[in-house]
């Protein structure tokens, strides 16, 4: 049975094919005809598909049925529904999206999926996993929350060369979204880089997390069934100046011309390579009760994108043995909080 990895010669792709190679798994290469696609096969011994549009791409998977496809060619908004099925019936999908649009996308496609046979996992890296796994621990066995709040501090290195049209959009596509938080069970409008508050690190080291539209947020909410949560990350801006700009970019966004714009603009910006900043990536989660009772924990992991490789890998793994329930889910709603320390995590609570 096959795993394929779309957009192999990507950062998340070039990550996670090793680790499924060391596993043992039959692995296929899916991406655009390209030097870089060749020498990944010649070096790996693994089999190629060429298909350079989401389209070819799903068309290829209905013809040769694969077990398991890993999306990691960015663009989950306008990719992931197609791609996952295409999987169906009986295939599963998974992929690393972490945002309020594509995500639910995905998931709303549970009960087709179910009547398939088939799995589909969305959010399987350090974004949505790294937290929501803490909240299912801390909320395992308890009565429904008043409250949660949850904190995504990952610590990436940087590579040389371009950002990239998928990372630029979705940069994007977070101004454009802005702050969202749910209130009384509902998912309301907010202040994107609201509440902004340095965070105590447990290895000693500080970090400034502020809101943002994240996955993180329906994650904990649907882990945890509170009505009231709020999610921020450490990948906002830390300046106040910055901060207070980012709702009027995000209302400029929202005109297309302009944000299509900003996309190809931010998509050639070159990135000089530069080390992790932190030693440690960081999911954090404080949960609150009616009774005023409060659980606070931790996810500690290394670098972001290593975790966010292993995670995909071990997911995949799952899959193919046959392991995934019926149905669209994000990680831990899929497999549980265990499955961020078997992807190299460790909870702290």
């Amino acid at each position: 049975m096959s795993i394929w990895v779309l957009g192999a010669t990507g950062r998340v792709g070039r990550a996670v094919v090793p680790v499924l190679l060391e596993r043992g798994e039959s692995v296929v290469l899916v991406g655009r005809e390209s030097a870089r696609l060749r020498e990944m096969a010649a070096s790996t011994g693994a089999r190629v598909v060429v298909a350079d549009t989401v389209e070819r791409i799903a068309a290829a998977i209905r013809e040769e049925r694969p077990a398991v496809v890993i999306n990691t060619i960015g663009g989950y908004a306008e990719s992931a529904t197609t791609l996952a099925r295409a999987c169906l019936p009986g295939g599963h999908y998974l992929d690393q999206a972490a945002d309020l649009t594509a995500v639910p996308r995905l998931l709303a496609l549970h009960d087709e999926a179910a009547a398939a046979g088939s799995t589909l996992v969305t959010g399987a890296g350090f974004g949505v996993l790294a937290t929501e796994a803490v909240v299912a621990a801390l909320c395992e066995g308890r009565p429904v929350p008043a409250e949660v709040r949850v904190d995504a501090v990952a610590s990436v290195a940087v590579e040389d060369g371009l950002l990239g049209a998928a990372l630029a959009a979705s940069i994007i596509d977070i101004l454009v979204t802005g702050g969202r938080r749910y209130r009384a069970g509902g998912l309301t409008k907010s202040r994107i880089g609201a509440e902004a508050r340095l965070l105590q690190l447990p290895d000693g080291e500080q970090a400034t997390v502020s809101e943002a539209p994240s996955a993180e947020l329906l994650a904990a909410q649907r882990t945890s069934g509170a009505p009231d949560v709020f999610a921020a990350t450490a990948m906002m801006p830390a300046s106040t100046a910055a901060r207070a700009v980012l709702p009027f970019a995000g209302r400029l966004l929202r005109l297309e011309p302009l944000r299509r714009f900003a996309i190809r603009q931010l998509a050639g910006v070159t990135g000089k390579a530069a080390p992790r900043p932190r030693k440690h990536s960081w999911g954090h989660a404080v949960v609150t009760w009616p009774d005023g009772t409060t659980r606070e924990g931790w996810l500690r992991t290394g670098e972001a994108m290593d975790f966010t490789a292993a995670v995909a890998a071990e997911v995949a793994a799952r899959l193919a043995r046959g392991e995934g329930k019926p149905g669209a889910y994000t990680p831990a709603a899929a497999f549980g909080p265990d499955l961020a320390t078997t992807a190299g995590g460790e909870i702290i609570s």
